[in-house]
């Protein structure tokens, strides 16, 4: 088994443990909510800063959309597996 594998069951194991542990929403959430606000992040520092390196910003929304998407991606897959 490579390293990617084993990160990949690990990430599952957890998951399963959250989905178990009554506490899937609220853990659904946080994330969701961690995910909106990097992407508001984002967006503010691209439309309200005169950033000449646009890495940062680009960098934020991309995390921030991510976040806003994987948890449930994550709990499916658990569910699945």
């Amino acid at each position: 088994m490579t390293n990617d594998a084993g990160a990949m069951d690990e990430a599952l194991e957890v998951v399963e443990v959250v989905a178990d542990s009554e506490l899937e929403g609220v853990v659904t959430w946080l994330l969701r909510l961690v995910g909106l606000v990097a992407l508001l992040a984002g967006l503010g520092l691209w439309l309200f800063t005169e950033m000449g390196l646009l890495v940062l910003p680009a960098l934020l929304m991309f995390v921030g959309a991510v976040l806003l998407v994987a948890p449930s991606v994550l709990l499916l897959a658990a569910e699945l597996a």
